[in-house]
């Protein structure tokens, strides 16, 4: 049965008038639940020298003209939709996206002629996302040309069945199936690593989450519009984005322009993404939020990860090989320029770490180290996933970088999460809560600062005594280092020894030793840092959790 080349359907409107939106949503389904018992804890930053991160000039040119839809309609519509109550739009599945192992969800394609923007000249490319599977939230999506709005139509003619999982003989499901449904993200492609390749950089898909890549990476951690009560026992709030607008580039165009509304119970919020993909792919991002009602556990630039083990943590585990994890841990420059780095651990129970500052300069979850030595994995490539880092625009004022690290048994399933937490509740507002910051999926965070970075930890029983603890930290130092520094450790409980110094083969790294006697404690805050015989700082401050069931 021959059929006719698909293309996008869709429907050309003007932009909508303020206090209007579409009746098509999107429901957050991609995973909600609650968290158990958390035990507490935090962590002061501490004030030392160090450069701030200097932001570079804006990512795109203004346009030459006033779009159809811009940000200033997104946020009416934000702020209209706030003054009524949240009602979460319904999509029931059906044949052939119902009941969906996840090996079928993958093997449904969007077809490479139907994409939106094929024939603008723009070097950007979208792949639309079809229900099914986890993915049962609708999305609406429109393109913003130069004179109008046009809204994407479903259909199943826009996408290819692979007939080893699908009984359509011509890879086209009949017409009419899947009436009724939507879709449930995109994709967005630019030749990145080859000329004459539309590499995938960034996927919008699942509640408010997304995940970016840079040039030679795969896919690691994620981001998220918002965080609403993370780790409350009392469940998790999941906002959704429900509707996007992606604005076509022009032919020359190096970054693509993208707004999102964003809706939930509690708040609804105007996104505003100009991405540029590259050797570093950034995302310059806005949003104005406006909560229905007070919100005391808001989590700003949400990023999520997955720890599985590492040198420092092994017991138990038996694999082949030395470490599995998206990121290594939290890298932080602190409003002081104090910078931080917390290692990961994949713990006995929910912990949260609390870092309190005022107007932060940076934070990030950070993949360390980018050797595939570190990890032996020939198929998952964990040495060639990203770090993803926030850098704040303007003054965020004070509050708390959070860190959440939930129990895991495998690699499968994310437990990591960090955000930016202010001091003061959200309330209910007609000119809302503004944020700005720029969002980098790279292999290394934008801070030039020349001081020793962690590379990694390791930990164990010591062997001359079963009640105390061999810690070794390995710093990477930096190309004009001179002369030998001291380390610094200290113990919130128990005591501590005097560190040791021993440069390692190669000249270029250092390693840092003591042991740590916990005593009676059950829990212990750990530091370290390199200083000079003058008492700079020459390196990031270590921070590290003990606890008692480690």
């Amino acid at each position: 049965m021959s059929r006719s080349r698909p293309t996008p359907m869709s429907t050309t409107r003007p932009a909508p008038p303020s206090g209007t939106i579409s009746r098509r949503g999107f429901i957050a389904g991609a995973g909600a639940g609650v968290l158990g018992a958390v035990a507490a804890g935090a962590a002061s930053a501490q004030q030392a020298a160090g450069a701030a991160v200097v932001p570079d000039a804006p990512l795109a040119e203004t346009p030459a003209a006033t779009p159809p839809f811009d940000f200033a309609d997104l946020v009416a519509l934000a702020r209209d939709r706030a003054s009524k109550d949240y009602a979460a739009p319904a999509m029931t599945l059906r044949a052939p996206f119902a009941n969906l192992e996840y090996d079928q969800y993958r093997a449904i394609r969007f077809r490479a002629d139907a994409r939106p923007l094929a024939g603008s000249g723009s070097a950007f490319a979208i792949d639309l996302l079809p229900p099914g599977s986890v993915y049962r939230q609708r999305v609406s999506i429109s393109i913003v040309r130069q004179a109008a709005v046009e809204d994407l139509a479903f259909s199943s003619d826009l996408f290819d069945f692979d007939a080893s999982h699908f009984p359509f003989p011509d890879g086209r499901a009949p017409s009419g199936a899947g009436d009724g449904l939507d879709f449930t993200g995109f994709r967005l492609r630019s030749p990145i690593n080859s000329p004459d390749v539309l590499d995938e950089f960034l996927v919008f898909q699942g509640a408010s989450y997304f995940r970016g890549i840079a040039r030679n990476m795969i896919f690691g951690l994620s981001a998220r519009g918002l965080a609403i009560a993370t780790a409350d026992p009392r469940g998790e709030e999941f906002p959704h984005f429900r509707n996007f607008w992606i604005h076509e580039p022009r032919p020359d165009a190096r970054d693509i322009l993208v707004h999102a509304l964003l809706d939930s119970p509690s708040v609804t919020g105007a996104f505003e993404f100009e991405i540029r993909p590259g050797e570093t792919t950034v995302m310059q991002t806005r949003c104005r939020l406006f909560p229905r009602t007070q919100i005391d556990q808001i989590g700003i630039a949400p990023l999520t990860s997955m720890y599985y083990f590492g040198p420092e943590q092994r017991a138990g585990i038996d694999d082949f090989r030395d470490a599995v994890h998206d990121s290594a841990g939290l890298q932080m420059i602190t409003g002081q320029g104090t910078r931080l780095w917390r290692p990961l651990t994949n713990p006995a129970r929910v912990e949260i770490s609390a870092f309190v500052d005022e107007n932060p300069k940076g934070f990030g979850l950070t993949q360390r180290p980018l050797d595939f030595s570190h990890y032996q994995d020939a198929e998952a490539r964990y040495d060639r996933r990203p770090s993803g880092w926030v850098e704040p625009l303007g003054e965020w004022g004070p509050g708390t970088v959070m860190l959440v690290e939930i129990p895991v048994e495998n690699e499968f399933n994310d437990n990591i999460v960090a955000f930016w937490r202010p001091r003061e509740p959200l309330q209910p507002s007609e000119a809302g809560h503004e944020f700005a910051y720029r969002l980098h999926w790279c292999a290394t965070p934008p801070d030039a600062a020349p001081l020793a970075r962690v590379r990694t930890t390791r930990s164990g029983i010591s062997m001359h005594d079963r009640t105390k603890r061999d810690f070794v930290i390995d710093f990477a130092l930096p190309s004009e280092s001179v002369g030998m520094p001291r380390g610094l450790v200290t113990a919130s409980a128990g005591a501590v020894s005097p560190v040791t110094l021993t440069p390692l083969p190669g000249g270029q790294m250092l390693r840092a030793a003591f042991v740590f006697e916990p005593g009676n404690a059950e829990a212990a805050e750990l530091q370290l840092a390199l200083e000079n015989e003058a008492g700079q700082r020459q390196s990031e401050t270590w921070l590290y959790r003990w606890t008692v069931t480690r």
